[in-house]
């Protein structure tokens, strides 16, 4: 094999002509394409990633204020059993009084109807004893006629 020198000088230097040219029109716009493409890449990465991180702080900033809301509800329940409560004591305490007052007026009704009926009854047997004495007195009684208007001054007394 014959090497010459001239033909390797020539095909060294239309190496480095081609490398030259490539990289002038090929090599510098397809790294800055390519050096585009991995910006635009970590550029998503890193929006993925405080996306990520936001959505993370607004799941702790819902779930504190769920417990918020929680413990609002919770407070509240306390709070309308405990009023409910006092509200069940208020009308128990009004019943027991509204109770003792109805109470106290029916003992009062009664005895003051019992005291009318005995000024009715002694009434009622002073106007009987004054017929019954006004008959005997108008008639001479025999003691028939006398257990007889006893026994009718008895049957008056208990039919009233």
């Amino acid at each position: 094999m014959d090497i010459q020198l001239q033909q390797i000088i020539t095909h060294a230097i239309g190496f480095l002509i081609t490398l030259w040219i490539l990289k002038k029109f090929a090599w510098g716009p397809l790294l800055a394409i390519m050096e585009e493409r991995r910006n635009k890449i970590a550029g998503e990465f890193q929006k993925i990633e405080d996306d990520k991180a936001e959505v993370d702080k607004l799941a702790a900033e819902y779930e504190g204020l769920l417990k918020n809301i929680d413990n609002e509800r919770r407070a509240k329940i306390v709070e309308a059993v405990g009023e409910g409560k006092k509200m069940a004591e208020e009308i128990k305490r009004a019943a027991h009084d509204d109770a003792r007052k109805i109470s106290e007026k029916a003992k009062a009704d009664l005895v003051q109807d019992v005291a009318k009926a005995k000024v009715q009854l002694k009434e009622d047997m002073i106007a009987l004893t004054m017929t019954a004495t006004e008959k005997i007195i108008r008639e001479k009684l025999d003691d028939a006629k006398h257990r007889e208007l006893i026994g009718s001054f008895i049957d008056n007394v208990e039919k009233a």
